[in-house]
């Protein structure tokens, strides 16, 4: 039998009218072109909330200890490091510097009271004192260091501490003295050209009192310089906080870095 519908000329509702129910809504072309791109940026409203996310931040790890003031601290560091306020260790890094690609951050609160003397022992990883990692292996190289913090009152929000120029850092192993050593077949520490310094921390050098007045001031260096990764985006850093080092992120792999925060008038 015949459909009685075919032939027939097609229903078309009036402008502003409703379709008749179980007919199909006919968009003119404005309408289409105006729901097309809707959905196109609800799509990409979607796509684009997984993008650019640096994942879950750090779990916070509580310190004890004695103090007025409550800090949250923030760090990241290549590869590891371990701070302390005062001669009192406060968290080292949770993932070991032998570790290959040991990049993660860590965020921790403490108690203090001002004045506050920040440090930090800083290390880039290296297989031994060639200052090399990946030793024998095809892509053998001279590793590259970075350390970024900020120190805030748990309390208030407000800023205590970040890394910056601020901050005094002493190397205390540098290696290789000469690169041509990341091209030896067979690289052993103090050989050729795979000659290194290596110095004993300072006596006394996390006090307060101690004189710093000829370290070096720390070496500020680019996102692109340092290539943080591993943790370093989900932190929510301050804009005035540093990527810092000292003047060679690659043979110097140990630093000593420290910064006393007065309390604020």
């Amino acid at each position: 039998m015949q459909d009685p519908n075919v032939g027939a000329p097609a229903f078309r509702p009036a402008p502003g009218a409703k379709p008749r129910s179980g007919e199909p809504e006919l968009l003119s072309p404005h309408d289409l072109d105006t729901r097309t791109a809707s959905f196109g940026a609800a799509i990409l409203a979607v796509l684009l909330a997984g993008c650019g996310s640096g994942g879950a931040p750090p779990e916070v790890t509580v310190v004890d200890g004695p103090g007025a003031l409550s800090i949250k601290g923030e760090v990241w560091a290549d590869n590891w490091f371990a701070f302390y306020l005062g001669d009192r260790l406060i968290i080292e890094d949770s993932v070991p510097i032998t570790t290959e690609r040991s990049f993660n951050a860590e965020a921790f609160v403490f108690n203090a009271d001002y004045p506050l003397q920040l440090n930090f022992v800083a290390k880039d990883f290296k297989q031994d004192d060639t200052g090399l990692e990946y030793i024998g292996r095809g892509n053998q190289q001279m590793g590259d260091g970075g350390l970024i913090a900020q120190f805030t009152d748990a309390a208030t929000g407000d800023p205590v501490a970040v890394t910056d120029s601020a901050w005094r850092c002493l190397v205390v192993h540098e290696a290789p003295l000469d690169r041509a050593c990341e091209d030896e077949a067979d690289p052993e520490p103090g050989v050729g050209p795979c000659q290194f310094t290596a110095t004993p921390e300072p006596e006394g050098w996390r006090m307060p009192g101690f004189d710093d007045s000829d370290w070096p001031s720390a070496v500020e260096h680019s996102a692109a310089a340092v290539r943080p990764k591993g943790g370093y985006d989900a932190i929510d850093w301050r804009n005035d906080a540093r990527l810092i080092w000292s003047a060679d992120l690659e043979t110097q792999n140990t630093l000593l870095c420290r910064l006393t925060v007065k309390e604020p008038a």
